[in-house]
């Protein structure tokens, strides 16, 4: 895909035509919803627009798409093995993980379903392994419950006490997904445009007006999927979106030649019920190079994605924040380990060898990171599932949303993005 500075296709829409001193000016584009922002989310809600017979036009401000959330996460697809029954991530999850697949295969993409191990290591992490398998039932994801003889007929290097393992996750590479994404839309009439920021959005009595730094659109609705400046973008729309977006950086660690032989596919730990991350990891991407993390650092920035990285007003706002104040007071032992992982490989590996005693500090490499959009309200509680929240047109009418935000869409909302679409498009009604 090469697409131009300011998009895939230029179609002209709308017959809106306005005169400044007797000089004709170009209509401004019209289109039956705009969707801000190019990661996976909101190009599979653009694809789902465009072939439903919508105009749409995708705004992103990067250069390239998938830059941020989609572009640099481990490729795992997930199973809904985790998730609350009932919960939005449960009920997508699993609709994503046999759809991401599918997709795969039918455009030619890179995937394998690979399956993978949730391992104990400790007794006290039996009675939550228990909880995953019910969890695991209840969203009709298939499990199986593994001794340690099991668990090493799948993965010979592990250690551990027992285990789940999961036939039904696999790997993938989600940027291409989203790029063979943006080319459908394109496919389909829509539009994408890259290196465009949207700046403010005004809602209308008809209309809804995106102002970007390079002009003016127009959409019947609006739909944001701004990843990491959601929030941003809901204050900009008008909207108290009731949370704050704190970014998490993950980094990852990658295995020499040696250590790299101990892993076949996907080893987990069992994950700690009171933080949303799923724990260091070992994976067999995609690409056959095998990385471990990710661990979970306050970033100094929006797009933190190393120490250097540093924004000081926007890490000021994330550290006076009354949600980050209380979850610093909660838990702050949690965090300095954290801190003392990413700055110490010898503590990372530590980590890494409670499940494979074999790796040695002199194994791992950085392998990049990734920052975690991660929505936090004041009272400090991280929402765990995805959220969106809704803005009526301003004369109060009863016809559909406006705007929609989506306001919490980390991991696992690659794998779930084409159901996630569907669920915008049909909150979004006929308008």
């Amino acid at each position: 895909m090469t697409p131009a500075s300011r998009g895939f296709s230029a179609t002209e829409s709308g017959n809106l035509r306005d005169r400044v001193a007797g000089v004709a000016l170009p209509p401004t584009p019209r289109f039956d919803v705009v969707v801000v922002g190019g990661g996976i989310v909101g190009l599979a809600t653009a694809y789902e627009l465009a072939r439903s017979g919508r105009s749409v036009a995708v705004l992103e401000r990067e250069p390239r798409l998938a830059n941020h959330q989609t572009g640099n996460n481990s490729g795992v697809i997930h199973s809904g093995l985790y998730y609350a029954p009932g919960s939005f991530k449960a009920r997508l999850a699993l609709a994503g993980c046999a759809e991401t697949v599918a997709f795969c295969r039918e455009h030619d993409l890179p995937h394998e379903v690979t399956g993978k191990l949730v391992v104990a290591t400790e007794p006290e992490e039996l009675p939550r392994l228990a909880e995953l398998k019910r969890r695991g039932d209840a969203n009709g994801v298939p499990n199986h419950e593994l001794d340690q003889a099991g668990m090493r007929e799948y993965e010979p290097h592990v250690r551990g006490i027992a285990a789940l393992y999961v036939p039904s996750t696999g790997i993938t590479d989600f940027r291409a997904i989203a790029e063979k994404l943006g080319e459908l839309v394109v496919k389909e009439g829509g539009e994408v445009h890259l290196g465009r920021a949207v700046r403010r959005i005004v809602r209308r009595a008809a209309d809804v007006v995106v102002r970007t730094d390079d002009g003016d659109l127009l959409g019947t609705q609006v739909v944001v999927c701004a990843g990491l400046r959601c929030d941003e973008m809901a204050r900009a729309a008008g909207a108290d979106p009731g949370i704050r977006i704190i970014p998490f950086r993950g980094e990852y660690s990658g295995f020499g030649d040696r250590a790299a032989e101990l892993v076949k596919g996907l080893i987990y730990p069992v994950p700690d019920p009171a933080f949303p991350f799923l724990g260091v990891h070992a994976t067999r991407g995609i690409d056959g190079h095998v990385h471990a993390g990710p661990n979970a650092v306050l970033a100094l920035a929006r797009e933190g994605y190393s120490w250097g990285a540093i924004k000081p007003t926007e890490f000021l706002a994330t550290v006076t924040y009354p949600g980050m104040l209380r979850i610093a007071r909660r838990h702050w032992r949690y965090g300095f380990g954290e801190m003392h992982r990413s700055l110490s490989r010898k503590a990372m590996v530590t980590q890494i060898q409670r499940m494979l005693p074999e790796v040695q500090a002199a194994d791992l490499h950085p392998a990049g990171a990734g920052v975690r959009a991660q929505a936090v309200k004041p009272d400090g509680t991280l929402v765990d599932d995805f959220l969106f929240v809704e803005q009526g047109s301003v004369d109060g009418s009863a016809r559909p949303p406006a705007v929609l935000h989506v306001l919490n869409a980390p991991s696992p909302a690659a794998t779930a993005a084409l159901p996630i679409g569907r669920e915008i498009v049909g909150r979004l009604g006929h308008s």
